[in-house]
């Protein structure tokens, strides 16, 4: 039994970090471009919003609903595409805060979980199946 332990360990431990980056970045693209799409469903709905229930401090709420959006439709492409990864990563990071702190304290389990994709994102990158990578193939020579 523990001979079939270490070896399942092995093979778990195998698995390239490409294949766990890839579901990381489309499931939390996955949650922002839904966030984005449901905002643009209806942009007066969003404004009340940001103006009656979401309480953005320091942004009056058409300017922060249209950060919001902008940033919930661009990110998951880029996420999605391995580009700029990790500068996207620690926006969305940002984000997430800014909603946990300020917009939605109770649902800090999400948010937990979106800052724990993201932040294996802005630690580790991509991985290779992304244009980051391959961007970095090409201009930065042969360096992983």
């Amino acid at each position: 039994m523990t001979d079939l332990l270490a070896r399942a360990r092995n093979w778990l431990e195998a698995v390239p970090y490409a294949l766990l980056a890839l579901p990381l970045r489309l499931a939390v693209a996955t949650v922002f471009w839904n966030s984005g799409m449901t905002k643009l469903a209806n942009w007066n709905t969003t404004i009340a919003l940001f103006t009656d229930e979401y309480h953005v401090p320091l942004l009056p709420p058409e300017l922060a609903a249209h950060m919001a959006a902008s940033i919930e439709l661009s990110a998951p492409v880029l996420l999605v595409s391995g580009l700029l990864t990790r500068p996207t990563a620690a926006v969305l990071l940002g984000m997430t805060a800014v909603i946990e702190i300020f917009v939605y304290p109770q649902a800090w389990p999400t948010h937990l979980q979106w800052a724990a994709m993201l932040l294996v994102l802005l630690c580790r990158g991509p991985g290779t199946l992304s244009l980051d990578h391959w961007l970095r193939q090409r201009i930065g020579g042969r360096r992983s």
